[in-house]
């Protein structure tokens, strides 16, 4: 029997969605992870979908940290939540001009091509406008779930608002 690409994707942000945001982390036994973390992903399993991280770390481009910091943090993360699916992570900083820093679309469309879900069949759910923008840049749907670092203007022009990854989760699945 063939087995057929998933028809729907969950990418989701890491710091700040996944993991409460410590900046600038190299260090897996600082990750804590959000409050409901592990059920809302877990949940996302079941129904199926695939899953993916999207993340941003200009730590390694600003010298700060190294690949194997970022990649032991991102263990640590899976361990605390279970797989996640492919890691799709942008090393650059914000002048690098890359294509695949959030809000640019690169790493949506990266983790949309690695699974074989149409970038339309996806969507992320990430804490700052830039994780929203990436999204709509590359036809994905976008979940904001606005933490304290959010500002203001981000929530104001983001397309759907979670109180919650576990919120975000609701509406991916269609809960009431």
């Amino acid at each position: 029997m063939t087995e057929t690409a998933p028809r729907r994707a969950a990418f989701l942000d890491r710091d700040g969605t996944l993991i409460v945001d410590v900046p600038y982390n190299g260090d897996p036994e600082r990750v804590e992870p959000v409050a409901g973390a592990r059920a809302a992903v877990s949940r996302l399993r079941a129904a199926g979908l695939a899953l993916a991280v999207v993340s941003n770390q200009s730590g390694i481009a600003r010298g700060i940290l190294t690949p194997a910091q970022v990649d032991a943090v991102n263990a640590r993360v899976e361990a605390l939540l279970g797989p996640l699916g492919p890691w799709l992570v942008c090393p650059h900083g914000p002048g690098d001009g890359c294509d695949c820093r959030k809000p640019r679309p690169g790493l949506v469309l990266a983790a949309a091509e690695r699974l074989g879900v149409d970038p339309e069949r996806c969507a992320v759910i990430g804490d700052v406008g830039a994780d929203v923008q990436a999204a709509r840049a590359a036809g994905a749907r976008a979940v904001l779930v606005p933490t304290a670092v959010t500002r203001e203007d981000e929530v104001r022009a983001a397309p759907e608002l979670a109180g919650t990854l576990g919120e975000a989760v609701d509406l991916l699945l269609g809960a009431p």
